[in-house]
């Protein structure tokens, strides 16, 4: 007999505990459960096991709104967000709803039945399938099962290791090695400082500089309420303060590039003294914000290039070599170690298959409701958080809206939600509004923007709160119904001009 559930949620990483806490308070009625293709709580914050792994957002906005972050840390290590995850679902009685090891790799929809039909490969080899009439994705963006790894000629004359972050080995030995850094982005300004403490060198090396801000790892302002006001409410203010700063700076940065672009250079310049070349290795080609901007907690990546351990060089691959990188310049780099730090995988949906009403459904032909629902696509959500900001803020919103969904369906008697565009709608690829490799490489295999609200994917957490929060359920884009005999049928998108 197959289970049946009235909601299925797809992960257990920082999204999906989120949205099971969400779902036992705002629907107390409906029976879940969690589906997660790994044997262990956590998401990215298990899966990343590389020296130094932290957050790049403050953890009282990337914390949960409803359990505070209390660790002396704003910019907190891995391990203490797994920690944090973890003891989240345990307070909440989620993880008893947990089935590890069911990796989801289809889910059909009937519009007869008014149910999904999911199929999961579980960790034994053998495949489970389960129904639900509301399907939850809260599976993230990128693929778990490979990185973004580019080809370099010569990779197999290389004599030492080649690493992907993604997939960090637990025997690697780094100390009194030395290390070459591919990449500039998260992950490098993360990597770098934190091998250099133990290994002979470090390089990073980087095709093109991009834009770092140091913060400190700790919010004075926040240490300083949480000692006078109780838990909840100094956490609510530090997280109202963070968010509001946050917001500030993200629309100075769009309207303002080149004062902003020259303060962030300046603070860098500072750092590194009048000496360094700044011009060449800490200043983009491309305006604040274009691409996700690079925290450096307590400025440790500035302060291992200051005392020698690392280094940046900023140059092209012309090919591996027996004993490191030569450049395209012509130097070489010598390497024990090479650790491509070259970016992610773009999916959507985890990469499950999608079907509705016998018909294959391309997660990037379909339109973005609110940024969490797909046209033509019944009963599913996706928890999809900001790029400019914490990917919680947003994630929590979207939960929200989604218990309050289900309980409009349930009080009017509706089985079926599907959003569906009206003809004045056009379609626009959605790119997170940013210029990113990893999101430009795959940004296709999204759904796209429409040109207007509910359709218009924003990254903006004010606006997304008065529409997720605030708006109507029944605002005459999403169709409800009652019973249905035959698809609901979707017109053909008109793109955007170019």
């Amino acid at each position: 007999m197959t289970d049946h559930f009235d909601v299925v949620i797809v992960g257990a990483g920082l999204s999906g505990i989120g949205a099971a806490v969400h779902l036992q308070k705002d629907c107390p009625e409906r029976s879940f459960t969690i589906l997660e293709g790994r044997d262990a709580i956590g998401g990215t914050w298990d899966l990343f096991r590389y020296p130094g792994i932290r957050s790049d957002s403050d953890m009282f906005t990337l914390g949960y709104k409803f359990k505070p972050w209390t660790a002396a840390k704003a910019i907190a290590d891995g391990p203490s967000i797994l920690s944090y995850v973890r003891e989240t679902a345990t307070e909440n009685d989620v993880d008893r709803h947990i089935r590890h090891g069911h990796k989801v790799t289809a889910a059909s929809w009937s519009s007869v039945d008014a149910r999904w039909t999911v199929t999961a490969s579980r960790s034994d080899g053998t495949a489970a399938t389960l129904t639900c009439n509301f399907l939850y994705m809260c599976s993230g963006y990128y693929s778990y099962d490979e990185g973004h790894q580019p080809a370099f000629v010569g990779e197999g004359d290389f004599a030492g290791r080649i690493v992907h972050p993604q997939f960090w080995p637990a025997d690697l030995d780094y100390a009194g090695k030395h290390v070459v850094v591919i990449g500039s982005g998260a992950t490098a300004v993360t990597l770098v400082p934190e091998m250099a403490k133990t290994a002979a060198s470090v390089t990073m090396l980087q095709r093109s500089p991009t834009y770092v801000i140091s913060r400190p790892g700790t919010d004075a302002v926040a240490n300083r309420l949480r000692k006078y006001l109780p838990a909840k409410l100094a956490y609510n203010l530090i997280r109202l303060k963070n968010l509001g700063f946050g917001m500030y700076f993200y629309h100075v940065s769009r309207k303002k590039p080149a004062k902003v672009s020259g303060l962030l250079i300046d603070a860098v310049r500072q750092e590194l003294g009048p000496d360094y070349d700044v011009a060449k290795h800490f200043t983009p080609r491309y305006a604040p914000w274009d691409q996700r901007l690079c925290l450096v907690p307590d400025a440790d990546l500035f302060g291992a290039i200051r005392n020698g351990t690392a280094s940046v060089v900023t140059d092209q691959v012309d090919r591996f070599t027996a004993t490191g990188i030569r450049l395209a310049s012509g130097a070489e780099l010598p390497a024990d170690i090479i650790v491509t730090a070259t970016g992610l995988k773009l999916i959507a949906l985890g990469g499950m298959r999608v079907t509705v009403d016998g018909t294959a459904v391309n997660p990037g032909d379909c339109i973005a409701y609110k940024g969490m629902m797909f046209s033509g696509v019944p009963n599913l959500a996706l928890s999809l958080g900001y790029v400019n900001a914490s990917w919680t803020l947003r994630s929590d919103l979207i939960a929200g809206y989604v218990g309050r969904l289900l309980n409009h369906m349930k009080a009017t008697g509706a089985p079926i939600a599907t959003p569906v565009p009206g003809p004045d709608i056009v379609p626009e690829r959605l790119a997170f509004d940013l210029t990113s490799g990893y999101v430009q490489r795959n940004a296709e295999a999204m759904p796209k923007s429409g040109n207007r609200s509910p359709w218009k994917v924003t990254a903006n957490y004010a606006l997304d709160t008065i529409e997720l929060r605030f708006g109507k359920v029944d605002d005459g884009e999403l169709r409800f119904t009652k019973a249905v005999t035959a698809p609901v049928v979707v017109e053909p998108m008109r793109e955007a001009a170019e």
